[in-house]
């Protein structure tokens, strides 16, 4: 029985994923995830039906933080009931809780909350709920100063959810370029991490606006696995790479697009992007 125990615990350990080792203290696995807001019309694809593959995503992939957007409370309160490791944070676009999140979930036995904020993709960004540009909806930046624990390394992090219409190509610019003057203003030269759903593609001004300061980990990484591309619509074939990770200070060892799904179904209608980065 004994013998036997042992076999099992140690095919046990072998069959973790190799994903895994940047829980080893080295590191910080970072995950930008668009949920999907919840909508009935979507039927077979609305969230009661993929919020169990969402939180197994998020279970198999194993990161340390998560930016997530669209996200609606209902949401972010029963990933952290399925995964209570978890804490999450953010208010959504208007400045309540009734509308989108960016919603930034961080492991609590990895990394503690220091400071946290927000503020909106505006001419006047410290106004809850503002949009510049055009835009038909308000659009926003939530951000948390991070500490690792053990170790206590601190970074930034920042995510955001930009415009979606095609005439938005403007607006997005000029969120790119707010956003790359947030983070050129931080305060003693430390990491920063800003993961977000861009609804463009890296051939834009919105991407070279931010890859001058940043670098965008599917570019840079030095190993990637999976596709380019991250939105499919629920089909699985994804056609555009508008998910986006960057980072300054910190240099990614690896990228991943995860396409887990079952049955056809999909945990949202973007696949996550997962990084692993390791401290200088």
């Amino acid at each position: 029985m004994m013998r036997r125990r042992a076999l099992l615990m140690a095919m046990a350990f072998a069959a973790l994923p190799a994903a895994a080792s940047a829980q080893a203290g080295d590191g910080l696995r970072v995950m930008a995830f668009n949920v999907r807001l919840p909508l009935e019309s979507d039927g077979p694809n609305r969230w009661e039906a993929r919020q169990e593959l969402f939180v197994e995503t998020i279970r198999r992939t194993r990161p340390d933080i998560i930016g997530a957007q669209e996200l609606w409370k209902i949401q972010g309160d029963h990933v952290i009931a399925r995964l209570p490791q978890f804490s999450w944070f953010g208010i959504d676009r208007r400045g309540g809780h009734g509308d989108e999140h960016m919603g930034v979930f961080y492991r609590r036995d990895r990394l503690k909350l220091v400071e946290m904020g927000n503020f909106w993709l505006s001419e006047t960004p410290e106004v809850p709920g503002s949009n510049s540009w055009g835009e038909s909806l308000p659009r926003m930046a939530t951000w948390g100063l991070f500490e690792t624990v053990p170790g206590g390394k601190r970074f930034w992090f920042v995510n955001t959810h930009f415009a979606h219409r095609p005439e938005d190509e403007s607006a997005r610019t000029k969120a790119a370029e707010l956003i790359a003057a947030w983070i050129a203003a931080r305060p003693g030269g430390l990491p920063v991490v800003l993961t977000g759903d861009f609804n463009t593609v890296p051939d834009s001004a919105a991407h070279r606006a931010l890859s001058a300061g940043l670098a965008d980990a599917w570019d840079t990484a030095k190993a990637r696995k999976g596709p380019a591309e991250t939105f499919h619509g629920f089909n699985g074939k994804a056609d555009r790479r508008i998910d986006w990770v960057f980072s300054k200070g910190l240099a990614p060892a690896k990228a991943e697009t995860v396409t887990f799904g079952r049955g056809g179904r999909y945990p949202s209608d973007h696949f996550p992007v997962v990084v692993d980065y390791r401290w200088p």
